[in-house]
């Protein structure tokens, strides 16, 4: 009986114990090409189950199997898809190279879930962003994007206040707020920054994307279409959707860069890190970066001394390198009995100091096989340090001599905080997908202006001043249904949803001696007067439905309502289609109605700033299009933007490996809002005394105001050629790139004042026109060549960016700066699987604009004008790679 019993027990716990690790058969395995390189993002899924992980880095996987012999399916665009049978505890998979990734599902362009970008019925690029950054010359997403997305352009500025520390983007030459940024699919915040300093995108309030940092990122979709009607207000030019990582594993990257003038040198140190979260796919994915990046200059002499001999023994003079007829023999032993030296009193231009650290996560987590709950967020801290003009001591209406015998150029320092946090459920009812999702964020902007002065405090005044702040706070709720009956035609894909979001934008003064009788030299500090704390909301409500008719016909059809509380509400739609003439030859097209909503910040921004007119220093007001000052002047109130966006393509794919794009697009905006020019002066410079009084009384000399002023037209191409092939042991991919791009502003002006009849010049001028019509290139194009063989990896790209034309109109002259070409050149090592050297450099051949015209210079100074690809010149960089 004994025995019996002793048998039963063991059998008992034998049977356990294989239950036990039935239910707990874990397998280790790795994923490579037919060239043995590991592969990173495959999905490995259990057949007949849900339950998948993908690839690090290294091409490993683990996954837990409630059988002990499951059948693994490995899958990665790209390749061919193949299954194996897990018969031990670790498995080797091999797949071969079917086609390039331009056959990659994206989320933005259609809500089907099926659709790669070459089967949307608009353009879309992707760009595989963790793949590439460890090769590429640039480090930020703007500048990244910059090389690779024809119809992006983004480049640093000078002397512009707050625009100096984020740089303004734009799409097909429209302006920063006129993209839409997503991340994860969810609509990202703006920044509280208005552009206001003359730059690309006057007047506009864009999307910081280097706020997000780019070790976090694994893909960038750009949608390069109209989209309003599906994604809602801002996305008149397009839709750029950040998706983050979601890989598991360890990767560190170190990276430093130094300019041939031994300037502008860079740190990048960035962590990203991910595991898994249960065994049914969960994830959390961290990402932490550190960027720093110093001062370049680029004045016309580095050395530009202000001293001279007065009758009272103080000692001013000019000394300009380029220009002898202005300079005058300066004694270094006089300097040096004056306790100076020659390089004390650099005129500094070019770009700012800049010091970035950032932290960003992404999670998912499978709560059962029906719900889902993710999330994602981040939070980024800057501090910038940028420089306005030279104050020369000969000045005396702007410094205090017994603080600034020989002058000043003062600083302005920022701190740029930004936070955003999104989370949501996924659920499934049978066929059907809810996602329901909260998403805020908030950007603050900080000023400081040290090195100094406050002239109406004469002896007393400080040289340092806390110059108030602005802030912009995002909430937005959104609920999205949609299902895909597979049944229906060739597939019917059907989503709606509605939004609700929430917008609070605020300005605090700074100290009061920032603001005080004319304030700080530079940058006047918000005064109390200038104070806001408004907010408003709005809700829409959209339906997309999108169907494959036929195995060669794609429609769809989007309608978006939406109402705002502070400007009423509007309809839109879009009609898209998709053809194929052709197995391998397509064509597609759209037409749609769009609209942009005044930004809180349109409508309530205002402050003194200093600007150039007539050659001088001056106070320039910006009003409030509600203020008595514009209802004095007859400033009407503004509106929303509304659009027009046709565009036309076509898809050719001779080989798997070849694949062609070319899409024709035509954009019409009326009453775009823009920032008027200086009013207060006519079109030769002479001051209107009426207008000066008027705006004197609120401590400017000029005054500025945003208006629906303008309609304007934009017509373009966009092509996109890629081509992979095999050439020898490596692997060769080649690539072009073109975008040509026309804007115009139609002439006559929308309602305009009665009082600035004749003075359309000034209200809205040539310099103005420009900022729109010709400060982007129309045309624009990159060819690249990148070549992997073994361990070695290279690319070579060369990108030209056409002319550019400026306008200094009233004060300066109009200058075409010609077409250059950009080349980047990069080589990769991987001294261990591991491992990764890269050397390599973004513009070669040392390339510059051309030198500014004396008239656009302010006195010779500013040597170069930031336009093209910037003020730079060659950059040279080195980068490790650990990947675990």
């Amino acid at each position: 009986m004994r025995k019996k019993l002793k048998l039963i027990i063991t059998l008992i716990f034998t049977l356990s114990c294989s239950l036990f690790f039935a239910q707990n058969h874990e397998i280790n395995g790795t994923v490579t090409n037919e060239n043995g390189d590991p592969l990173e993002f495959a999905t490995v899924l259990i057949k007949g189950s849900q339950t998948s992980v993908t690839t690090d880095t290294s091409g490993k996987f683990k996954i837990t199997s409630s059988t002990n012999s499951p059948s693994l399916i490995v899958s990665l665009l790209g390749y061919i898809p193949k299954e194996v049978v897990a018969r031990d505890h670790f498995v080797e998979v091999q797949l071969f190279f079917e086609s390039n990734n331009l056959d990659e599902i994206v989320v933005v362009g259609s809500r089907n879930p099926k659709k790669s970008k070459l089967e949307t019925a608009v353009p879309v690029d992707v760009v595989n962003l963790a793949k590439i950054r460890n090769i590429t010359p640039q480090t930020t997403t703007n500048d990244i994007l910059t090389y690779l997305i024809p119809s992006f352009n983004s480049n640093r500025q000078s002397s512009a206040d707050g625009t100096e520390h984020i740089d303004p983007a734009s799409l097909r030459g429209l302006g920063p707020d006129q993209v839409l940024v997503l991340i994860n699919g969810k609509r990202r915040h703006t920044t509280s920054l208005v552009n206001y300093q003359n730059t690309v995108g006057n007047g506009s309030v864009g999307t910081d994307l280097s706020a997000i940092p780019a070790s976090a990122i694994k893909r960038i979709e750009v949608l390069r279409d109209g989209a309003a009607a599906q994604y809602g207000s801002d996305a008149i030019a397009g839709v750029i959707n950040l998706v983050l990582k979601d890989n598991t594993g360890l990767e560190a990257n170190a990276t430093y860069g130094s300019t041939s003038r031994n300037d502008g040198q860079t740190t990048n140190l960035n962590l990203n890190y991910g595991t898994k979260i249960g065994s049914k796919g969960g994830f959390i994915n961290l990402s932490g970066e550190f960027n720093n990046r110093e001062k370049t200059n680029r004045s016309q002499n580095h050395n530009l001394i202000i001293f001279d001999q007065s009758a009272q023994g103080n000692f001013f003079a000019y000394d300009f390198a380029d220009d002898p007829a202005q300079s005058r023999q300066i004694d270094d032993d006089l300097l040096a009995q004056n306790g100076l030296k020659r390089n004390d009193f650099n005129f500094q231009i070019g770009d700012a100091k800049i010091q970035n650290i950032q932290g960003f996560f992404n999670a998912s987590i499978p709560l059962n096989e029906q719900i889902e709950f993710y999330t994602s967020g981040g939070v980024s801290h800057r501090k910038g340090t940028g420089y306005g003009f030279r104050r020369l001591p000969s000045e005396t209406e702007n410094v205090v001599a017994s603080i600034f015998p020989f002058g000043f150029q003062p600083e302005l320092n920022s701190v740029v905080t930004d936070l955003s946090s999104s989370f949501g459920f996924k659920f499934k009812f049978g066929e059907w997908k809810l996602d329901l999702s909260n998403t805020i964020g908030q950007n603050k902007f900080v000023y400081e202006v040290s090195n100094t002065n406050n002239v109406s405090l004469g002896d007393a005044s400080p040289t340092k001043f806390e110059a108030g702040n602005h802030s912009f706070l995002q909430n937005t709720v959104n609920a999205d249904i949609s299902r895909l009956y597979k049944e229906i035609f060739n597939g019917l894909n059907v989503a709606f949803g509605a939004e609700y979001r929430f917008e609070k934008y605020k300005i605090v003064p700074g100290e009061e001696a920032s603001y005080i009788d004319g304030g700080a030299q530079s940058f006047p500090g918000f005064s109390p007067l200038n104070a806001v704390d408004e907010n408003r909301n709005s809700v829409g409500i959209y339906a997309d439905i999108e169907a494959d008719v036929t195995e060669k016909l794609l429609v769809g059809v989007a309608g978006r309502f939406e109402e705002y509380t502070d400007f009423g509400n509007t309809i839109n739609g879009k009609l898209s289609a998709r053809y194929k003439i052709l197995d391998n030859l397509s064509v597609r097209g759209a037409i749609g109605s769009g609209f942009r909503a005044p930004s809180l910040h349109q409508q309530y921004f205002n402050n003194i700033a200093t600007d150039v007119v007539d050659g001088e220093v001056l106070n320039s007001g910006i009003f409030r299009n509600d203020s008595d000052v514009a209802k004095q002047l007859g400033i009407p109130k503004l509106k929303e933007e509304t659009s027009k966006n046709y565009s036309f393509g076509i898809v050719y794919s001779p080989t798997k490996q070849l694949h062609i794009t070319a899409d024709y697009y035509h954009i019409k905006i009326d009453n775009r809002i823009i920032l008027t020019g200086n009013l207060g002066n006519d079109a030769y410079g002479e001051p209107v005394e009426e207008l000066r009084k008027l705006f004197a009384q609120y401590g400017a000399e000029t005054g500025r105001f945003f208006t629906n002023a303008i309609n304007t037209t934009t017509n373009g191409l966009d092509v996109v050629i890629d081509y992979d092939l095999n050439l020898g042991k490596g692997k060769l991919n080649l690539s072009l790139l073109y975008n040509y791009n026309d804007n115009k502003v139609d002439d006559q002006l929308n309602n305009i004042p009665s009082l600035f009849v004749g003075q359309e010049d000034v209200y809205y001028g040539p310099q103005e026109r420009s900022l729109i019509e010709t400060n982007t290139p129309k045309h624009k194009g990159t060819f690249a060549i990148n070549y992997g063989l073994d361990k070695w990896n290279f690319l070579l790209r060369n990108t030209y960016f056409g002319e550019v034309t400026r306008d200094g109109f009233p004060f300066g002259g109009i200058q075409k700066h010609d077409g250059k070409v950009v080349t980047d050149l990069t080589a990769a090592y991987k001294i261990t699987r591991k491992i990764q050297f890269a050397l390599g450099t973004n513009n070669l051949f040392d390339i510059f604009p051309d030198r500014q015209i004396y008239e656009n210079s302010y006195f010779g100074v500013f040597k170069y004008a930031p336009v093209q690809m910037g003020t730079t010149g060659a950059y040279y960089f080195g980068r490790l790679s650990l990947t675990l």
